[in-house]
């Protein structure tokens, strides 16, 4: 099984190589597992694993003989080209990938919506491409002990009540609407993600950083809107745990992570119904038109207003994230391994 480099450890697919490398030599004791760095494959492996790939960077080695599946977890920029423009480089890196990727044995999908896009997108037969939904890590939990609260608050001078946004800004994520329904209510959203840690002046021309660069200059200067950069997972999990709710609105997803780690740690969700999200969120969140700018306002409203409706759809989401297990996770990767 093959790591990532140290750009995506901090990162959801970080964190599902992670779980792998932790738990795989625990839950299964038929076989052995050996990781490795890219390029550097066994010698005497019986199959391969690359769990993370792009369609425009070579994240699959050009010669490799072995056995091998891979993870796809997400090809959003190849559903929504128009938003993701690859460049010539990018297309020449796609067209390699693409037919390095019908080499391999099987593919696993993070969601049954990632399943049908890796079928209609790469022709791959549906009885090589699998689901094996992710999990949230376990330190993601309703926390009842509160005396860490004034400390967590004071340190990053959070307000008592607060909307959360755990994530990047690519096209996707619907992050000008956000902003722009979140500038019509009174509420203050919480931006949380290593992209919130940069200016506008910082970014590259990159087409990719349209929608964050927009954002950053709209909320410039404006107190509803707080930016955290990266947070340390244990503060994390405390922020999910004094949130008011936190929101996804994305216009699509593979899987949707920070959804199903807020659901974990109790923290009422607000999100669309954008690619794989129903999957992961069921009807423990409420649901919002990613759409429509007022739509997501009045979603804002009715959770953020509602102390009834968040402690239910709290007790739901708690319910719903233990359907997505580590344990679960590395045995039917398990399973994968078995029948490839």
């Amino acid at each position: 099984i093959s790591p990532l480099s140290s750009g995506h450890r901090v990162r959801g697919v970080g964190f599902y190589v992670k779980t792998i490398k932790d738990n795989i030599e625990k839950i299964d004791k038929k076989n052995s597992y050996t990781f490795f760095e890219s390029g550097n494959i066994p010698r005497n492996a019986d199959l391969v694993h690359f769990p993370y790939f792009d369609p425009y960077f070579i994240t699959l080695p050009i010669k490799n003989t072995k056995k091998f599946i891979v993870t796809v977890h997400d090809l959003t920029p190849l559903v929504f080209p128009d938003h993701f423009p690859a460049g010539m480089k990018g297309r020449a890196r796609w067209f390699l990938q693409r037919q390095l990727l019908k080499r391999a044995r099987l593919i696993i999908s993070d969601s049954d919506c990632s399943r049908r896009d890796v079928i209609k997108i790469l022709g791959i037969p549906e009885d090589r491409v699998k689901t094996v939904y992710l999990a949230a890590d376990p330190m993601f939990r309703k926390l009842t002990d509160g005396l860490w609260k004034p400390d967590i608050l004071k340190k990053y001078s959070l307000p008592n009540n607060f909307l959360l946004y755990v994530g990047d800004a690519t096209w996707n994520k619907n992050l000008p609407r956000l902003i722009a329904a979140v500038k019509k209510t009174s509420h203050k959203l919480v931006l949380i993600g290593k992209v919130w840690s940069k200016e506008s002046s910082d970014l590259s021309s990159n087409p990719w950083n349209e929608d964050l660069r927009a954002v950053l200059n709209e909320i410039q200067g404006k107190e509803q809107f707080i930016k955290l950069g990266f947070v340390p997972g244990d503060d994390l999990v405390k922020i999910y745990n004094l949130a008011t709710a936190a929101i996804l609105p994305s216009i699509y997803e593979g899987f949707g992570l920070p959804v199903l780690e807020a659901l974990a740690s109790g923290c009422p969700v607000i999100t669309s119904r954008g690619g794989s999200i129903p999957e992961v969120a069921g009807q423990a969140v409420s649901y919002i038109d990613a759409t429509s700018i007022d739509n997501i306002r009045d979603g804002i409203s009715r959770v953020m207003n509602n102390r009834v409706l968040r402690e239910n759809l709290s007790k739901k989401g708690l319910m719903q994230s233990k359907k997505f297990t580590v344990e679960e996770l590395v045995k039917n990767l398990v399973k994968v391994y078995e029948t490839s």
